[in-house]
C-alpha cells in the first residue's frame, strides 16, 4: 500500500477568528481556521485548506486584486505570504508586534498594516522590479494614536489611508509626499472607533464607534464668526477655511455594543454587527434599516461584503459559525458551524464520500468529502456521543453515547427512526455493527455485560456474560459475524455473535486494552495497550503474531507547567486509537500527542510520521522548554493570568471553570486546550485517511492528480508518436503510450479513436499494469461528465471486466477507489433511466399502441385492407379486438389503452402491481 499521503484539508472548523476576505469576482471566501487558512468556493460548493501552518493562531489576512498573492498573520505578528494560485508559501516575515488589520490598496502596489500604534506602508513584491534581497520592502511608516489601531481603510484611488483605534479617534493619511497637508484627525466619538470608510465619491468619510454612533464627515467651508464680514475678506484664504466637519449623527440603538462594520460603497450599503449576535443592513444616505437579523446569541466578530453587493459574510468565533447570505432574496448561501467541543469519534461511509463525527457536545455531524460542507447534524443526544457506525449498505447510522441510548439514525430521510435501550440506565462507551447489518451490540463501563439487540424489532436479544470488568472496546469484523471485545480484566474475547459461545478461549493481555480493532478479513486482531505496545493475534488460533513498540515513535511535546522537555516526559506514550488499511497490511495509530503513526505490520516497522499541529497555542506541541519566557520568579509568563488587564469590559469576564479541560468556550478556558487525536479511520477507497484532532477533523490523501508520470518512458514515445500510431490503426500501442505521456487530452482522443469492434481485442491484450489507469481514467470521465458516450466506455469497461476480473479480484485493493467510482456512476445513471422511464410511461405507451394499430391487419368483410388510425373513413368506427390476442393492444400494466383517436381498447381486469423496486447495480 501507498505511504504518500499529505494533508488535504481540514473539516469540522470553518471559522475561528480574525477577519473575512473574499475574492475579486466574489465567489470564494477565506477564513482563518485556527493556525490555517481555509478558501469555500460558493459557487462550485468546494472547500479547500492551505497546506502550510502558522506558530499560533491566524488573527488577520488579505488577499489583492489581482488574486494572486495572500498575506495572512498570526497573533504573534508573523506573517507568510503565499501564492493563492499555486498554494505554495513565498516568504516568512516577521513584523515583531501584534498586528490588527491588513488591506491591499486597490492598485496592488502596496499594502497598509497597523502594527501597534503605526501604520506601515509596505511595497507589495513584484515580479517587474529589479530582484531584491527581501520581497517586503517598508515604504512609509505613520503616527499620530495614542492606542492600537482597529482598522485600516484605502480610499478607492490609493491615494488616501484612514486608520480608527482605541483612543477613539480615526485618521486620514496621504501616501504621496506632495499631499502630506492633508492630515486629519476625526474626534468626537465616545468609545472605541470600530471602522472608517470613504464614500464611493471619497467627498464623504463615515466612522462608526462601538457605542453604536455613525459620524457623516464632508469637507466643507468653516463656519464663519461674523456674518457681516466684506466679501474681500471671504474670498481670501478659501482654501484654508475649508475642513472636515461632521454633518450628521447617528446612533444604532441596540442591546448590545457594536463588535464590527463594514461598507460598499457603490451600494450605499453599511452592514453592522453587534455582541448580541444581531446584525444590520443599513442604507447609509438616509439612514434607513433596511433588514436586521439575528444568527444567534453570541457576537458577530467580523463582516465583510463582496465585490457585486450581494452577498455578506459573517463570523462568530464563540461556536464557530461562518454564515454567508443573500440580502436580497433573504436566503442562506453558505451557513456552516463546527463541533462546539471535542470530537470523540469519527467514521467513514461504506462508498467513502461522507464522513460521520461525534462530539461531547452530544452531537451528530455527517460531512462531505469532497466539499468539505457539513450536510446534516443530528441533536437527538442529550450527553456525548462516544462512537458512531455505519451499516454495510450506508444508508443507516448508529450510534452510542451517555445519555444510555443507542440510536439508529436513517441517511435518506435524515431521521431518528430506533432507539435501543438496556433493562437498566447505563452509559454506552463503544458499539459495533454486525456485518449483515441484522444485529447490534453495545457495551458500558457500568456493568461487565455485552448487550445485544435487533435492528428489524428493536428488541432486546440477548446480554454476553463473562468479563469479570467494564466493557472498554467492541468490534465485528467485515467478512463474518465474529465480535471481539475488551475489558478491564485485561482479557479479549472472542465471540460468535449467533450461536452465544466463545469461539477461544479468552486471551491474557498484560496492560489494559485501550483499543482493539480487526483485520477486514477477520483474521487477525490488533490491540493498543496503555504500555504503548500494538499487539496482533490470531484470531483462530489466539496466539500473538507481532508487536509494535510504538513508545518510541510518538512525539509528546511538553506542557506550559512542564520543568523538563519533552523527550523526558511519560505523558500520552500510547495510542488511543488504531485501524487497518483495507489490504490489512497497514495500520494507522494515534493517541494523546503530536503524532500519527502508520506502522507496516509484517515487518513491524514505521512507514510514515505525520505531525498533527504546529500551533504553539495548544499544549502538547513544543519540544523543549523557552528559556527567555521563564520570569524572575520561576514560572512561565504564559502561565500569569492576564485577562484582567485588558482594556474591555466584555474580555475581562471569564465564566468558565477554573481547571475545566471540557465543556465551555476552548478559547476561553483558562487550562489551555491540548492536542490530540480521538479518532482515525481509513476511508473505504484506500486513498485517505481521516483523524479527528482537537485542530479539527484532518484530512490526509495520496494525491492522484499527477501532471507528468515518466512511467517506461523513453526518447521516442511522444505526442507525434501517438497520433502516428493511431492513424496506422496500432490502437494498443497508441494507448499504452498515451498512459505512458500521462496527457489527458491524449489519452480521451485514443480512447475515443478505437473502433467498436477493436474494443475486445484491445482490452483483452491490455497490460494489467494498465488496468487500473484505464478504469480510473473512464470513471473521472463519467463523473465529470466530460463526455457524451456512454456507452462506448461502458462496453470498454465491460470487456476490461471479463478479461481482467481474476487480476482485480486478487487485488481488489488496488482497484478499490476506481471500482467505487464506477459503482458510483453507474448507481446514479441507473436512477436516472428509471426515473425517466417512469415518468414518460404513458408517452411510452402511446406510442407502442399507435405503432401497432398502425401495422396491425384487421379482417374486413368487404376487403381485408389495412386499418389506417390517421384516415376519415376509420373515424368513430368501432374495432373489435380478441381478448386473447397478445400482440401488445395492452399496456404494460394490462389495463385498457385509449389511442389518439378516440378508440378505446379495453383489457382484462388485473389487480393493480407496485412498481418495481430500484436495483443497485
Amino acid at each position: 500500500m501507498k505511504s504518500d499521503f499529505k494533508f488535504s484539508n481540514l473539516l469540522g472548523t470553518v471559522y475561528r477568528k480574525g477577519n473575512l476576505v473574499f475574492t475579486e469576482d466574489g465567489t470564494k471566501l477565506l477564513s482563518p481556521v485556527g493556525n490555517r487558512v481555509s478558501c469555500f468556493d460558493l459557487i462550485k460548493s468546494q472547500s479547500f485548506t492551505f497546506n502550510y501552518q502558522h506558530r499560533k493562531n491566524v488573527q488577520c489576512i488579505a488577499l489583492n486584486k489581482q488574486n494572486t498573492l495572500l498575506i495572512s498573520i498570526d497573533e504573534d505578528g508573523r506573517a507568510i505570504l503565499v501564492n493563492f494560485v499555486s498554494r505554495v508559501v513565498l516568504h516568512h516575515f516577521n513584523f515583531k508586534s501584534k498586528v490588527n488589520d491588513i488591506k491591499f490598496s486597490p492598485c496592488g502596489k502596496y499594502f497598509a498594516i497597523g502594527v501597534d500604534r503605526f501604520v506601515q506602508i509596505w511595497k507589495t513584491p513584484d515580479m517587474s522590479e529589479d530582484r531584491q534581497f527581501s520581497p517586503f520592502v517598508r515604504y512609509k511608516v505613520y503616527s499620530g494614536h495614542f492606542d492600537e489601531i482597529l482598522n485600516v481603510t484605502w480610499s478607492k484611488d490609493s491615494r488616501f489611508i484612514l486608520t480608527t483605534s482605541k483612543d477613539m479617534t480615526a485618521k486620514l493619511f496621504s501616501l504621496h509626499s506632495e499631499e502630506k497637508d492633508v492630515a486629519m484627525t476625526f474626534s468626537g466619538h465616545r468609545d472605541y472607533v470600530i471602522n472608517a470608510f470613504f464614500s464611493d465619491s471619497q467627498e464623504i468619510i463615515y466612522t462608526v464607534s462601538k457605542d453604536g454612533a455613525l459620524f457623516t464627515w464632508e469637507y466643507t467651508p468653516r463656519p464663519s464668526k461674523d456674518d457681516e464680514e466684506d466679501d474681500e475678506d471671504e474670498d481670501e484664504d478659501e482654501e484654508k477655511k475649508m475642513s472636515w466637519r461632521i454633518t450628521a449623527k447617528n446612533f444604532f440603538y441596540a442591546d448590545g455594543k457594536l463588535k464590527c462594520a463594514t461598507f460598499h460603497p457603490q451600494s450605499k450599503l453599511l452592514i453592522v454587527g453587534f455582541t448580541n449576535g444581531e446584525f444590520r443592513i443599513y442604507e447609509i444616505e438616509d439612514f434607513n434599516l433596511i433588514q436586521s437579523l439575528s444568527m444567534g446569541q453570541n457576537a458577530v466578530n467580523t463582516v465583510n461584503i463582496n465585490q457585486t453587493g450581494e452577498w455578506l459574510a459573517f463570523g462568530s468565533s464563540k461556536l464557530g459559525q461562518l454564515l454567508v447570505y443573500e440580502w436580497q432574496s433573504e436566503s442562506y448561501i453558505l451557513k456552516q458551524q463546527g463541533h462546539f467541543d471535542s470530537m470523540n469519534t469519527l467514521c467513514y461511509s461504506p462508498d467513502g464520500s461522507r464522513l460521520v463525527t461525534g462530539s461531547d457536545d452530544g452531537k451528530i455531524k455527517i460531512w462531505d468529502v469532497q466539499s468539505g460542507f457539513c450536510l446534516m447534524t443530528f441533536t437527538e443526544h442529550s450527553s456525548a456521543v462516544t462512537q458512531v457506525q455505519f451499516a454495510k449498505k450506508g444508508q443507516v447510522l448508529f450510534s452510542s453515547s451517555l445519555d444510555g441510548t443507542i440510536r439508529a439514525w436513517d441517511l435518506i430521510r435524515f431521521r431518528n427512526f430506533k432507539t435501543f435501550t438496556a433493562t437498566s440506565r447505563i452509559q454506552f462507551n463503544c458499539l459495533a455493527v454486525d456485518p449483515s447489518g441484522e444485529v447490534i451490540v453495545g457495551g458500558s463501563q457500568d456493568t461487565f455485560e455485552i448487550y445485544v439487540w435487533s435492528v428489524q424489532t428493536g428488541q432486546l436479544l440477548d446480554s454476553l456474560t463473562g468479563h469479570e470488568g467494564p466493557i472498554s472496546c467492541l468490534t465485528f469484523g467485515k467478512e463474518n459475524s465474529i465480535l471481539a471485545s475488551a475489558s478491564w480484566d485485561k482479557t479479549i474475547r472472542i465471540w460468535n455473535i449467533f450461536s452465544r459461545n466463545q469461539t477461544v478461549e479468552p486471551i491474557e493481555i498484560q496492560s489494559d486494552v485501550l483499543c482493539l480493532t480487526m483485520r477486514p478479513d477477520c483474521k487477525e486482531l490488533a490491540v493498543s495497550t496503555l504500555d504503548g505496545h500494538i499487539t496482533i493475534f490470531d484470531i483462530e488460533e489466539a496466539k500473538q503474531l507481532h508487536l509494535i513498540d510504538g513508545r518510541k515513535d510518538i512525539l509528546s511535546g511538553r506542557y506550559l507547567e512542564d520543568k523538563f522537555i519533552a523527550k523526558n516526559s511519560s505523558r500520552g506514550k500510547y495510542f488511543n486509537t488504531i485501524a487497518y488499511s483495507f489490504d490489512g497490511l497497514t495500520l494507522l495509530a494515534a493517541g494523546n500527542n503530536n503524532s500519527i503513526c502508520m506502522y507496516d505490520i509484517d515487518n513491524e516497522v514505521l512507514l510514515k510520521r505525520f505531525i498533527v499541529s504546529e500551533n504553539m497555542s495548544l499544549d502538547g506541541t513544543l519540544q523543549f522548554l523557552n528559556s527567555s519566557k521563564i520570569t524572575d520568579a520561576g514560572i512561565n509568563a504564559d502561565l500569569i493570568d492576564r485577562t484582567g488587564e485588558l482594556s474591555d469590559s466584555e474580555d475581562r469576564k471569564d465564566n468558565t471553570l477554573p481547571g475545566s479541560h471540557r465543556g465551555g468556550d476552548p478559547s476561553e478556558r483558562r487550562v489551555r486546550p491540548e492536542v490530540r487525536v480521538t479518532s482515525v479511520e481509513f476511508s473505504p477507497t484506500t486513498s485517505a485517511f481521516a483523524a479527528a484532532s482537537t485542530e479539527g477533523l484532518l484530512i490526509y490523501s495520496i494525491n492522484q492528480e499527477v501532471v507528468f508520470d515518466p512511467f517506461d518512458l523513453d526518447v521516442d514515445v511522444t505526442p507525434e508518436s501517438v497520433l502516428e500510431s493511431l492513424n496506422e490503426k496500432e490502437y494498443l500501442v497508441a494507448l499504452v503510450m498515451a498512459f505512458r505521456l500521462n496527457e489527458t487530452y491524449l489519452i480521451h482522443r485514443v480512447m475515443e479513436t478505437i473502433p467498436l469492434k477493436d474494443i475486445q481485442l484491445v482490452c483483452q491484450d491490455l497490460p494489467v499494469v494498465y488496468v487500473n489507469k484505464v478504469l480510473n481514467f473512464v470513471g473521472e470521465l463519467l463523473v465529470k461528465k466530460e463526455s457524451p458516450h456512454i456507452e462506448f466506455y461502458l462496453i470498454i469497461i465491460k470487456n476490461i471486466l471479463i478479461q481482467h476480473g481474476r487480476y482485480i479480484s486478487e487485488h481488489k485493493f488496488e482497484f478499490q477507489s476506481s471500482m467505487k467510482l464506477l459503482s458510483r456512476f453507474l448507481n446514479k445513471t441507473a436512477k436516472d433511466v428509471v426515473r425517466i422511464g417512469k415518468r414518460n410511461d404513458h408517452l411510452l405507451t402511446y406510442l407502442t399502441i399507435s405503432k401497432d394499430l398502425k401495422t396491425e391487419e384487421i379482417p374486413d368483410d368487404e376487403d381485408n385492407e389495412d386499418l389506417d388510425m390517421g384516415s376519415e373513413e376509420s373515424e368513430g368506427e368501432d374495432i373489435i379486438v380478441d381478448e386473447d390476442d397478445e400482440e401488445g393492444w395492452f399496456g404494460p400494466d394490462g389495463k385498457s389503452v385509449k389511442a389518439g383517436n378516440g378508440i378505446v381498447f379495453s383489457g382484462p381486469d388485473s389487480e393493480d402491481e407496485e412498481d418495481d423496486e430500484l436495483i443497485e447495480v
